[in-house]
């Protein structure tokens, strides 16, 4: 990666742009880097904890990612990888199945290797491929019944657990999502957890311990905040092996789990590789929108991109974090700032590498009271699903049309419901995986049936996942945007 050259006197001055491949003063340089880990913070360390990894080895691996991600791009795509919120539902469905971290992490696996192909086939076929394969109406769907799909896991796992701090921890997150504006708004998840954590704390002091549904499923007393396994953790260290012999489904939230090897299932890599498209249109978009902030035509970039976030991906989930994806939070930071300076970027990655190695901030964040959890989860969920509908929106996706309506109406419900396909006594499809391929597989034979007068009619605008615009922000208030990975 070559080195930057110095933005004039090194000083940001009023209505100035700063290019990927320059740089402020060092301290500046630092301070920029510190506000794109406190964006990127908050979604790297919760997305974790609801996949049942752990958070102290995903904000280590992020910060390698994103150094890789650099390079590989050549520092031309200003981004931050950090963990993906769309794998959330592949390891519920994994872990329902019977499967354990090794196995969501195989599965995971493959993902990045189905985004390393799909990043070779861009680069060398062209960024059409992915519309013509993956138009709007499909890609939207995908996104929507990933996000639905998760209904299930807040209502019967994290809600259950403190009904009066989900209630209102969810409050929080609205409040400071909708009504707060500026960076404060932006970082709103991670201060809601924060705030969650602390009412559960004044909870467990003035009311006691609550007979609820505990992680593990079994209801009884217990405390809301348990920090026996934080008093046990080192303030430096690596994060720990895992030891997943004693694992059991259901001590997501408070399970710590570390370093370990895939287990790879074709069943569960089945569930998992859907999530690629969502990907594959995620990280279009923000290509897109960081193209269209730096001026510059990053197309012949997209490939790159792609793949890079598939390596890291595999690097990531080789030793028991979870996949990577470019980060709408961090895009939006430079929305505000005007600085694209890729040096930001590395030193967000080195001080995410730093984070991971303390397993005791690791421990604090894995002993997140499954109330805050289910407050949280409650409206992260539904966003994810709605970024579904925001695609339909912004590529003018007409459902008069039975092309697109017929289709996506099939696999949406599949997916949300969990209409399962049995295809032996152990092989089955069902929710995710299947509302996918029904999507996918009925919308592109329905066009080889459909007049054509009606596949006209149903032709998408190219790809738009986060519109450039909805990074723009006046400077005094900061950006708006709040889509979490």
């Amino acid at each position: 990666m070559a080195l930057w050259k110095l933005h004039g006197d090194g000083t940001l001055k009023p209505g100035a742009v700063v290019a990927p491949d320059e740089r402020l003063s060092w301290g500046k340089t630092v301070g920029l880097g510190a506000q794109h880990v406190v964006a990127m913070f908050g979604a790297t360390f919760v997305f974790p904890i609801l996949m049942g990894l752990n958070p102290q080895l995903a904000v280590m691996m992020s910060g390698i990612a994103t150094l890789i991600f650099l390079a590989v791009v050549k520092g031309r795509v200003p981004s931050y990888l950090g963990s993906s919120a769309s794998f959330v539902g592949v390891a519920t469905a994994i872990y329902a199945a019977g499967g354990n971290p090794s196995h969501v992490s195989g599965a995971m696996f493959w993902v990045g290797v189905a985004l390393l192909i799909a990043g070779v086939i861009i680069h060398f076929a062209g960024a059409g491929v992915i519309h013509r394969a993956l138009p709007p109406v499909v890609t939207g769907a995908v996104v929507m019944l990933i996000g639905f799909n998760l209904a299930p896991v807040v209502a019967g796992v994290y809600w259950p657990q403190d009904q009066g701090v989900a209630l209102i921890t969810m409050l929080v997150v609205v409040v400071l999502s909708v009504g707060v504006r500026g960076f404060i708004g932006r970082i709103a998840i991670f201060l809601s957890l924060i705030i969650g954590y602390i009412v559960s704390w004044v909870f467990d002091v003035v009311l006691g311990p609550i007979n609820s549904q505990m992680a593990d499923g079994t209801v009884g007393p217990h405390l809301r905040v348990d920090w026996s396994l934080v008093e046990k953790a080192p303030w430096i260290g690596l994060p720990p092996v895992s030891d997943l012999a004693n694992w059991q489904f259901g001590a997501t939230a408070t399970n710590v789990v570390g370093f370990h090897l895939p287990t790879f299932n074709l069943a569960f890599a089945l569930v998992a590789l859907p999530v690629a498209i969502a990907l594959i249109a995620e990280n279009t978009g923000h290509v897109k929108a960081v193209a269209e902030m730096t001026g510059g035509n990053l197309d012949q970039d997209m490939g790159r991109a792609i793949g890079a976030d598939g390596v890291t991906s595999m690097l990531a989930t080789a030793v028991g974090a979870g996949p990577t994806t470019t980060y709408a939070e961090n895009i939006g930071v430079m929305a505000a700032t005007r600085v694209y300076s890729t040096a930001a970027y590395v030193v967000a990655a080195l001080v995410a590498i730093g984070f991971g190695f303390s397993p005791k901030v690791g421990a604090i964040i894995s002993a997140t009271p499954g109330g805050v959890l289910g407050g949280i989860t409650v409206v992260l969920y539904g966003m994810i699903g709605l970024l579904g509908a925001k695609i339909w929106k912004e590529n003018g996706v007409d459902f008069g049309n039975p092309l697109n309506l017929v289709p996506v109406a099939a696999g949406i419900i599949i997916g949300v419901g969990n209409v399962s396909l049995v295809l032996s006594e152990d092989f089955s499809l069902g929710g995710i995986a299947l509302g996918t391929i029904v999507t996918i597989v009925v919308y592109h034979l329905a066009r080889r049936l459909a007049p054509a007068e009606m596949r006209r009619d149903a032709e998408g605008a190219v790809l738009i996942v986060d519109r450039p615009g909805a990074y723009e922000a006046d400077p005094d208030e900061g950006p708006t945007h709040t889509h979490r990975g």
